[in-house]
Order: C-alpha cells, then structure tokens, then sequence
C-alpha cells in the first residue's frame, strides 16, 4: 500500500508543484524547493533535537506554548518547527522564531524524508493535531525515532473519510509512539480507526494554553465608541458581516467594524465589498498610531465628512480591514463583540479560545464542528450562536445590554481558565524521549 500511495502522491505533485512553486515570490522559491525536498542544511546539534510539525497557522499558534515551556524545560534542546503554508511560516518565525529552526516540511516521499532526517536527525517527532504523512511516519519510525501526535483531533468528516481507508490508516497509527488527544471523542475514534488502545491517551486542548504574543495594538485605541471584531472570515462571510454592520449604523453610529480575512491573498477582494457599500473605512497596513487621516472616501459626502471628523478622530464609526498578520489574537482585547469566522458557512468554525481569553461576549455562525467544546459555551452563557439572517438582531440586543456582554465574557475566560494545562500535560509525556 505505501508503493501505490508514494505513486500515487507523486502523479499529484507533479501536477500541482509547479503552481505551488510559481505562486511564491522569487526570492522565496529556492528556499521552498530545497526544503521540501529535503534540503534545510545541516546544524551543529547541541543536544536533543525535537521535530514539530504544524501545517499551517492554527497548529503553529497552538505549539508556541508548547515550544515555549519544552525550551524552558531542556533549554539545550535543538527545536525545529516545520509548515506546509507561508503563512504558517510567517507566523512560526514571529512567535517562535528565536527559539525554534522554522522549515517547510518535506514532501511525502521517501527519498525526501531521507534527506531530511539525515539533515535535521531528529531524537523526537511530534505532528501537531492530525496530520498524517504516511511515509514521514514510516521512515522516521523505521529509523527508531519515536513519533508522537499531540494536541489530536478528528472531525466528524474526517472520521469518516479515514473509516474507508483503515485498513491502510491502522498500520500508520501503530507507528506511533504515542497518541494525544484533545478529548474522550476524539481518543475513541482513533481507536476505532486502529490505533493501539495503550498508546491512546487524552491531555486536552493546547488552544486553553494559548496567550497572544502581543500586547492589545496601540492604533485600537484611536476607534471611538463601540467595537465588533469578525475574526477569521471566508468568503460569503463578510458580506453576511458587513450587511448586518450597516443595519446597525442606523442605531449605533459610533460602531465600528474591524474586519480578519482569514487568507490574505483576500486582503483586496474583501476592501471591494467594503467599498460597494459606500462605508467608513481604513486598511490596518496604513493606519500609524494618531493618524485617522487615512480612512478612505470615495464620494464627496464621505469625504466631506473625513474633513469634520479630523478634530475628533474615529468619532464615527468606521470599518478597519485587518490586513496584517498576526494581530487578531490581539486585537480581540480590543473588541466589546467577537464574531467567529468560519462558522457562517460549512468550514467548522475558527478558534473561540483567542476572544475567551480577553474575556468577550462571543457569536458563532451555525457551524462550529471544529470546536466541540463550543456546546459547553453555550450551556454557560459565554457565546451565543446566530444565523445569518439574525446576526444582527443579536448584535443589537448584545449593544443594548452591555451588562450581559460583560456577563457572557466572563463566563467565556472562566471556561477558558478551568481547561488549561494540556501543554504541562504533553511536556510529561515528551519527557520520556527526551
């Protein structure tokens, strides 16, 4: 079965690297050959090396209290962090740059994984949730590295993908050193998919150990009046978002909106529908700290009335399209409201953890999948769940009643607070292999 999927993941990659490799900049791109081949260079080690694979943002986030505390703990450990995403990387080089080597991970072949190994000579590998690279898997195991999957997860839809392919899932999972799940779901249907019931155990969810890497930004000070941040949007979702903003600019005109594509390669297509409908706003890339002077006016009346509000900067409320990356964790301290992107449409939701630990009233669309624990939001008040069509009535009542706004954050942190130590929890475990 390895032979026909490594035939079969080269065909794809045959078809797809060109694009992939075509789309990054040019200075980029030898860089993202050399290392998904296999190529990161070699380093002089200093002691254990612990290999952490993250595919992209959200697994990144949630390592860097992992890598924080494993550095602390064995401080001549060797750390390196690969992504598939250059996103990913962006933000691994922002929050655990200066503690971790951060790569791309190689491709699924073997002859990649070889090199790799040989270049990196991991005495750890540890997969972030679930993400499953039979022939990194194999090779490191057969290698005697002990592979780890922590912070796991499997979605009801994945579940049942991978319940159609066991009979070549299982012998990958018996690989495993040890297997880390979330929660009793997640562990159950692992084991139910073949892994070995003794290497499955239940740590919790490193996302309750999350803390923003910055400060609340200074420039969200400069917003006037009342906050709502919709964190993470896709596509259909800002319009669903931005409709319901303008209903409430009738009876909150001192709202404004601050505005998280989830993929920036949206960053212009989501400015458009801003500017469709004719609203107030400013792109965080130009906004300096004391500078409102650059919100955006397309017409004479909005213009006109940028001149009136030079003397009482933000005073209207305004639209703040958050165009950099790896602000919103932060930026939800700033906001009365946080709306969840991802859950207005089949995509399973973004993480509520981030606004949980600032303490904010929460909404989430009707599709929260990703996030079981949402179910015990909702049972203790800390997050309300709207479709689109009412999104904004909940909004409105939420403005109106700033007392259960406050009531539904405190709950929200509560939550937060009582389900943290998952990393204390995994760091005893890697402690055996290291």
């Amino acid at each position: 079965m390895f032979v026909i999927y490594t035939i079969l993941y080269s065909i794809a990659l045959l078809i797809i690297a060109p694009f992939e490799y075509f789309k990054r900049p040019a200075p980029l791109r030898g860089r993202w050959l050399r290392e998904r081949f296999g190529r990161p260079g070699l380093r002089a080690k200093t002691g254990r090396t612990v290999w952490i694979h993250a595919v992209s943002v959200g697994e990144v986030a949630a390592s860097v209290a992992l890598i924080t505390k494993l550095k602390e703990k064995h401080p001549q450990s060797d750390i390196v962090i690969s992504t598939v995403t250059d996103t990913g990387q962006r933000i691994a080089d922002e929050r655990v740059g200066r503690l971790a080597r951060v790569i791309y991970v190689p491709f699924d072949l073997p002859f990649c994984v070889t090199a790799a190994v040989s270049a990196i000579r991991p005495d750890l590998f540890i997969i972030m949730e679930t993400e499953i690279w039979p022939n990194i898997i194999r090779g490191l195991a057969m290698r005697n590295v002990p592979v780890i999957l922590m912070n796991g997860r499997i979605s009801e839809k994945s579940f049942k993908g991978y319940r159609k392919a066991r009979f070549f899932i299982a012998p990958i999972l018996r690989h495993f050193e040890a297997l880390c799940m979330q929660d009793e779901r997640y562990a159950e249907r692992i084991r139910l998919l073949g892994a070995p019931a003794d290497k499955v155990c239940v740590t919790g969810n490193f996302k309750f150990d999350m803390r923003p890497s910055t400060e609340i930004p200074e420039w969200t000070g400069m917003l006037r009046g009342r906050k709502v941040i919709a964190g993470s949007t896709h596509r259909a979702e800002e319009d669903i978002v931005l409709d319901a903003y303008a209903q409430l600019l009738g009876v909150a005109p001192d709202l404004n909106l601050i505005l998280a594509p989830r993929h920036p390669e949206r960053f212009a297509e989501v400015e458009e529908l801003v500017k469709k409908r004719n609203l107030r706003y400013v792109k965080r890339s130009e906004l300096k700290a004391g500078d409102m002077e650059n919100v955006k006016a397309d017409n004479r009346e909005q213009r006109n009335r940028r001149e009136a509000d030079r003397s009482n900067p933000g005073a209207a409320g305004m639209v703040v399209l958050l165009d950099v990356m790896g602000e919103l964790a932060a930026v939800y301290g700033a906001a009365d409201i946080a709306i969840m992107g991802g859950s207005f449409i089949e995509h399973g939701g973004q993480n509520p953890l981030e606004p949980a630990y600032w303490g904010k009233a929460i909404i989430c669309g009707p599709h929260m999948e990703n996030f079981p624990f949402i179910g015990d939001f909702y049972e203790q008040g800390a997050a309300m769940a709207a479709d689109h069509s009412g999104l904004a009535k909940i909004l409105h009542e939420l403005l109106r009643s700033p007392e259960i706004c406050r009531k539904m954050g405190k709950a929200a942190r509560a939550l937060y607070d009582c389900n943290t130590g998952a990393t204390d929890r995994a760091l005893q475990i890697i402690g055996r292999y290291i």
